[in-house]
């Protein structure tokens, strides 16, 4: 049974990476997506096509829910990884499409 109260970072590895749970958690999530230079939609949309075009659909399908829960519509999702087909490459479109439609019909 995991902690609720504990980040995805610390659940996941925080026994074995304490130091990359401290860095995820403070500069990444703390510093750097509480910026306000980019709205949290938009960090939202570029960190998704940043992990389609990277093929990281491990991380991926987080980012997808946040991207949801920042304003981000399923059909601009959808739309983002259908343009990026042709610029990161048609696998990796597929394999993010077949994971937002997992996560979309959630």
């Amino acid at each position: 049974m995991t902690d609720s109260s504990q980040t995805r970072a610390r659940q996941l590895i925080g026994d074995f990476a304490p130091k990359l749970v401290e860095l995820t958690d403070g500069v990444l999530f703390g510093d750097i997506w509480e910026r306000n230079e980019l709205s949290p939609r938009d960090r939202s949309l570029v960190t998704v096509s940043s992990l389609v075009t990277s093929g990281s659909t491990e991380q991926l399908r987080g980012h997808l829910a946040r991207a949801k829960a920042n304003g981000l519509t399923e059909t601009e999702l959808k739309e983002a990884i259908i343009h990026l087909a042709f610029y990161a490459g048609w696998p990796k479109a597929m394999s993010a499409i077949t994971l937002a439609k997992e996560i979309f019909e959630a």
